[in-house]
């Protein structure tokens, strides 16, 4: 039997060398994981024992999964006794044999990332340092990337350049934790996971017989995704391999996205240096994609100027163009991308499971699990949690049910010491047993503890007093304030803003992403409803309402339905769909504004996006907004630089409105062009980065309404909702809607002036056109307009006069609307 007769030439010729140092660069599905198991295969069939092949992996699913596939060509017997598994497990075992040379005992424990940041956070307490300047994470974040570059806690500590680094990072002392917290490992003998790593080179390093003793042994080593290695990985494997030069490393430095992590795409870059005499395999054939999908990832991936060249092709079905569909909004490019979902899964009779959603970062789920639950598609967050269940979020919204439900005790228990205002958990209990024993809330027990018998010192009753003061404060202004001002004053005057905006590490970027997501949405809420004159509507209530629907949508339907997979691009590594939308194909979100000062790190945002693109079977459909939500305010960005650099050919750029897209900056509407406020990298001389995808036609009016304040802001606040006192009553649907908007407008009317004139905002406001001339302003049916979130649409009836005027419009998108004119946001098209 032929152990190779399925394999192409290419793999084949991969496999069957194993003379010496190999490099395989295998191409997004060009069936990496099939060469890399027929290659251990073929080592065993040549006679090799299965205890001296070292197969390194990244996740004990691959090697499992590898182990399998073994089994299946060799039989289980051979493949069970491999030594296969990922880095951590592999030395690990190692270390256990070897633990007392580098004084440990052979029962060491490992310290999860959880036990980690413990022992660092009782580190800092006694060291007395500011625990909201040293946070665990972030401290240990800059302890493991200093252990991955082997770099020891005491050179760290004397090295003048970090010292200044984390100085101007507010954390001068972490060289002095890093030392304590090697120490009290020690003591504790105990390894954290970077120690599984470091400690193992450090062996081989300092016991030069030991080294020889596990290089002798094993007579050849493979290392999966070699791209995402780091650089103590790298130098195990060099170790390792010093000899024989017996190794074989397989990748595609086209996938290298994980510097994030401490990958070192100059590990496979510069391989044939390190393994003199290196043979290198290109496995060039994509077996998962149309050959549109691939030469469109090869046209873009071209750009790069650190790579390996390689012509990767398929002999797949030619398939349709890439799909470019820009949208006005992020409501309606997420109701674009729910549309065609829905048509594609219609034309193809395929299930909801074969489609995924990529975005940059996690935050932009929102506008999408919030369409596909109005449009009832089933769908899941793949590697993470609904936008609406991540903690930070769900904090605020504990606050928010507090304050229109001050005996939600679940809510009291969750916010009462967040951020810490030193009401610890004993105390809790405490009020907990007088609102048990009295049957009355805990609400009432924080307003007369002393009534309630709470026996609790001085200090601890004046915080309770300062918790109860600032929770009424929101009670009352939740009366008269719409949810975004009411929120945005929470988040402020909790404390909320300056725990999340104060991190620095890569966990606190994304709940600073999700905490200004949820501004955005709260911002888009008001803004919908005040355009549609929905102005009973705009206040704490209603948005929790409308929050509850969605969050109780989390636990509907049968977990094994096939659904919609949600996910950023890292987490779609190794995956493939039939149908792929990568969305957000923005400037400063893809690529990230945090890649803009270095070409190394521009490389890797497009690395990313080949890795988006190639993750399609069959469809792949890339979208983008030209107006996003964002820092509580509608922001204009321009198309992402990638969409540019891939072939014009291979795309079709649609506008299914059957209009053109925008084109220079002075050909947008005033209001595009204002929106977008210069990053403070850009150098003011610059212009911002255009794109082949922005042709337009001239706008004949426009009507827009001022943006709103955020906590990003920082000129004092005053009213954006002047004039609306003259509404009338027939606008509200109950009593109590109408008695709140009435104290709304009441307690805004006064205000001269608008917010947000500032930089970000030279626009006209519709309810100054209005005045100057007819009801209507000209605006006319059948007239064809561009809304700044819902799009194209027609308009298909005008009514009423003066300040009441509405009109009716279809959107091609978002359906049809009915939009108050004095506060709309639309340019009449020619």
């Amino acid at each position: 039997m032929d152990l190779l007769k399925d394999l192409n030439e290419a793999q084949r010729a991969a496999v069957e060398y194993i003379d010496g140092p190999s490099l395989v660069i295998a191409g997004a599905g060009s069936g990496k994981t099939r060469v890399l198991t027929y290659k251990i295969a073929y080592l065993l069939s040549q006679g090799m024992k299965p205890w001296s092949i070292m197969a390194l992996t990244f996740t004990n699913k691959a090697a499992r999964e590898m182990k399998e596939r073994i089994g299946k060509l060799v039989g289980n017997d051979l493949a069970q006794h491999l030594y296969m598994g990922t880095f951590h497990s592999i030395f690990s075992r190692i270390l256990r044999a070897e633990a007392e040379h580098i004084g440990f005992n052979n029962n060491f424990t490992i310290y999860d990332e959880s036990d980690s940041r413990s022992l660092i956070k009782a580190i800092v307490k006694e060291m007395g340092l500011d625990d909201k300047k040293y946070k665990p994470a972030a401290v240990h974040a800059k302890i493991s990337m200093a252990k991955n570059n082997l770099m020891s806690a005491a050179a760290y500590e004397s090295d003048a350049a970090i010292f200044e680094q984390n100085k101007r990072a507010q954390m001068p002392e972490v060289g002095k934790i890093f030392v304590a917290y090697v120490q009290r490992c020690k003591q504790a003998n105990a390894m954290d996971f970077d120690d599984l790593l470091t400690l193992t080179y450090q062996l081989f390093r300092e016991h030069e017989d030991i080294r020889h003793k596990y290089a002798a042994r094993f007579d050849y080593v493979l290392v999966d995704e070699y791209q995402d290695t780091n650089h103590v990985q790298m130098s195990i494997v060099m170790q390792l391999c010093q000899e024989k030069q017996r190794v074989c490393a397989v990748g595609d430095d086209s996938q290298s996205i994980y510097s994030f992590r401490g990958a070192n795409i100059d590990n496979i870059l510069n391989y044939q240096r390190q393994f003199q005499g290196t043979r290198l395999f290109k496995l060039e054939q994509n077996y998962r994609s149309t050959q549109t999908i691939v030469e469109a990832a090869n046209s873009l991936i071209k750009h790069n100027r650190n790579q390996i060249p390689k012509d990767v092709f398929s002999e797949n079905a030619k398939g349709e163009k890439i799909q470019y569909k820009p949208a006005y909004s992020d409501k309606e490019e997420a109701a674009i991308v729910a549309k065609d979902v829905k048509r594609i899964r219609r034309e193809d009779g395929c299930q909801y499971s074969d489609f995924a959603i990529l975005y940059r970062t996690n935050a932009q789920s929102r506008s999408f699990e919030e369409e596909f639950r109005k449009q009832g598609i089933p769908y899941r967050i793949y590697g993470g949690l609904s936008f609406y269940q991540r903690k930070e979020i769900k904090d605020i919204i504990a606050y928010f049910r507090l304050v229109a439900n001050p005996d939600d005790e679940e809510a009291i228990k969750r916010i009462i010491n967040y951020p810490a205002r030193g009401i610890g958990a004993t105390t809790v209990l405490k009020i907990a047993d007088c609102a048990h024993q009295n049957q009355v809330s805990f609400w009432e027990v924080i307003g007369a503890p002393e009534r309630y018998g709470l026996a609790v010192n001085k200090g601890t009753m004046n915080k309770l007093e300062t918790f109860r003061l600032l929770i009424s404060s929101f009670i009352e202004r939740a009366q008269t304030t719409d949810v975004y001002e009411l929120g945005d004053a929470i988040i402020k005057e909790s404390g909320i803003s300056q725990d999340i905006m104060s991190g620095k590490d890569a966990d606190d970027l994304a709940r600073q992403e999700n905490l200004e997501e949820f501004l955005s949405g709260m911002s888009a809420f008001v803004e919908e409803r005040r355009e549609e004159g929905r102005f009973d509507e705009l206040f704490l209530q209603d948005y929790l309402q409308d929050v509850a629907l969605l969050t109780d949508a989390d636990s509907d339907g049968d977990k094994d339905e096939p659904r919609v997979s949600l996910m950023t691009v890292h987490a779609a590594k190794g995956l493939e769909f039939p149908t792929v939308f990568v969305v957000g194909l923005e400037e400063n979100i893809f690529p990230s504004p945090l890649s803009a000062a270095s070409l190394r790190e521009l490389e890797e945002e497009r690395r990313l996006l080949y890795v988006a693109i190639t993750r399609a079977e069959k469809h792949c459909i890339l979208t983008n907004a030209k107006n996003r939500w964002r820092y509580g305010k509608m922001e204009f960005d321009n198309p992402s630089r990638f969409i540019d650099e891939i072939d014009g050919k291979l795309i079709d750029s649609l506008d299914e409105a059957g209009g053109s897209l925008f084109g220079s900056m002075s050909d947008q509407p005033e209001w595009a062009r204002a929106q977008r406020p210069r990053r403070p990298w850009e150098d003011a001389e610059q212009p911002r980065y255009s794109s082949r995808y922005q042709n337009s036609k001239p706008v004949a009016s426009q009507f827009v309404a001022d943006p709103k304040p955020s906590l990003f802001d920082d000129e004092p606040e005053t009213s954006r909702t002047s004039g609306r006192s003259s509404l009338s009553e027939g606008n509200f649907k109950s009593v109590r809607a109408l008695n709140a908007a009435k104290r709304y407008m009441e307690a805004h009317s006064s205000h001269p002036a608008s917010r947000g004139t500032g930089s970000s905002a030279a626009s006209v406001s519709s309810s100054t056109a209005l005045s100057a001339g007819s009801s209507s302003c000209g605006l006319q049916e059948g007239m064809k307009i561009e809304h700044q979130r819902f799009g194209r649409g027609t308009v298909l009836k005008i009514e009423g006069t003066g300040e009441n005027t509405k009109a009716t419009v279809e959107f091609v998108h978002s359906g049809t609307k009915q939009l108050l004119l004095k506060y709309a946001k639309f340019t009449v098209v020619d």
